[in-house]
């Protein structure tokens, strides 16, 4: 019997707007290119396509379908297991109802634990079920937590490491009882299909979003939330007219928010795009002639990650960059093109216009981004969290011969 190495999120898959999901489905996808038995496990809730018989035999790994690999940019080799989890049942107030239960004490335990040899998850929960069963556990966490960890648990020699994207947090998981030897910080990666070239369809995209005689185009890929500078940029576009300004990500009641307050500010070169598939964001972003990555500073600055960054160094166009402390450690490599300070909406104009000047749009991208960027692959990440596993908890490359 084939041993997976086994990712779970206790969530429904796909759903925008969700960093977390990109990266457990990016790191699920690395591994299987790797050459591991991946297999990434996730809950299929409510009553669609439900049958009964899921319950009794409900482990069955298989190829992803096409709308899953297509929003995720899943490669051939890995296997999804979609749990069944119909919602009617999880809405009951119970413990024993709750898709946490469900998934710890009935589908671990009899379904999962003979075919997986280790688990990769942010599922606290799902890391405390597979290290009481025998079971090897890699855990990511990537957010404050106030609530101490489980003495038992942090210092079992099943648990092998935990990972986190920023330094405080990875502080805070020592306060919490977390051994220092075993938590570290990586940074999150980017998928392979953004060194894709796209010319045509950035070419297109170009002629959509370019009008009104701007020939410049600036693009913003992520959540819209207020720290995260939309605000800043938004009042930037108003100071720079004959530059096009495009939104890429919000949730539609966050898109709307913003295009209200675009109107209100009266900046017509500004267009909200609402989120896109990965696969049409890679071609958006090689149509840019900038990618700004602004932040508001605070608290939030501390401790997001990079994520964008990378896919933006993938496109090889030109990036202005924030100086907030996660990016800080970037800023000697010349794979960035422009830094300003958070908060300072007349130096990132100023940055933008400079970058604007220096740095002309190249249809290949600047080879600097594209080798800088090559040490950040989901791949990679895999590579080094794997090195950390006790070689005989190490998930096993398949034989294809």
């Amino acid at each position: 019997m084939t041993k997976h190495y086994l990712f779970f999120t206790r969530h429904s898959l796909p759903q925008p707007q969700q960093a977390h999901l990109v990266q457990v489905c990016n790191l699920a996808n690395a591994a299987a290119n790797l050459g591991y038995s991946a297999v990434l496990c996730f809950l299929e809730q409510g009553w669609r396509n439900f049958n009964p018989i899921g319950w009794i035999h409900p482990f069955h790994p298989r190829k992803p379908e096409a709308k899953l690999s297509n929003f995720y940019n899943l490669q051939e080799k890995l296997r999804v297991a979609p749990l069944p989890m119909p919602s009617t049942i999880t809405r009951i107030n119970s413990k024993w109802t709750h898709s946490s239960t469900i998934v710890c004490k009935y589908y671990f335990p009899i379904h999962i634990l003979p075919s997986t040899q280790i688990v990769h998850t942010r599922d606290w929960n799902f890391v405390k079920a597979a290290i009481k069963h025998g079971i090897p556990a890699i855990y990511e966490h990537d957010h404050h937590k106030q609530k101490p960890f489980e003495p038992e648990i942090v210092h079992n020699p099943l648990l092998q490491i935990a990972v986190t994207v920023a330094e405080p947090i990875r502080e805070s998981m020592i306060k919490n009882g977390m051994p220092p030897e075993k938590v570290i910080k990586l940074h999150n990666g980017f998928n392979q299909i953004f060194l894709v070239r796209h010319p045509e369809a950035a070419k297109t995209w170009r002629e959509k979003l370019l009008v009104n005689q701007r020939q410049q185009l600036i693009v913003y890929s992520g959540a819209l939330r207020g720290f995260k500078g939309i605000n800043l940029l938004i009042e930037v576009a108003k100071e720079m007219p004959q530059v096009q300004f495009v939104f890429a990500g919000g949730n539609p009641s966050e898109v709307q928010d913003y295009q209200q307050l675009a109107q209100e500010m009266q900046t017509p070169n500004v267009t909200f795009l609402g989120h896109l598939p990965q696969n049409q964001l890679a071609s958006l972003l090689q149509a840019a002639d900038i990618l700004v990555h602004p932040h508001r500073s605070g608290n939030a600055a501390a401790t997001t990650s990079p994520m964008k960054l990378f896919d933006y160094l993938a496109s090889g166009t030109p990036i202005v960059a924030t100086e907030i402390p996660p990016l800080m450690e970037f800023k000697s490599s010349s794979a960035i093109a422009g830094w300003c300070e958070p908060d300072n909406p007349t130096q990132l104009a100023q940055c933008l216009q400079q970058v604007l000047a220096t740095h002309p749009r190249k249809i290949e991208g600047y080879t600097d981004n594209l080798d800088f960027v090559s040490q950040f692959s989901w791949e990679n990440r895999i590579r080094k969290i794997i090195s950390y596993v006790e070689d005989s908890k190490q998930p096993r490359i398949m034989d294809n011969g």
